[in-house]
């Protein structure tokens, strides 16, 4: 299935527009990655267990994404978003959101 940012595909027609689907994961940061992050913080650097965790949690977005387009009859979504958004108290959720259109080409 492609999945792209871009409303269209090159070199393809879009047959049918199917509508808007959507991928959504909540992550919870845990005590052991707020401490190395601080960590970081205070010594610069890259938070490699915060990237680790967005790096998961956006292939997880994007495969609920597809697997609801497939659901629909769609071989392709164009016009992908992905947002991220901080929750709870103190901030020790992740939310990480894709949209996009699920397409027929």
């Amino acid at each position: 299935m492609i999945i792209t940012t871009t409303p269209t595909i090159q070199g393809q027609e879009i047959k049918e527009y199917l509508g808007m689907v959507n991928g959504e994961v909540i992550l919870g940061i845990n005590f052991v990655k707020d401490f190395a992050a601080s960590l970081t913080n205070i010594f610069g650097g890259r938070s490699i267990s915060y990237e680790e965790e967005l790096i998961q949690g956006r292939k997880k977005a994007l495969d609920e994404m597809r697997h609801r387009a497939q659901q629909m009859g769609a071989n392709a979504v164009v016009g992908i978003d992905i947002d991220y958004e901080v929750l709870g108290q103190g901030g020790n959720m992740m939310m990480i959101v894709v949209t996009g259109t699920a397409v027929i080409i």
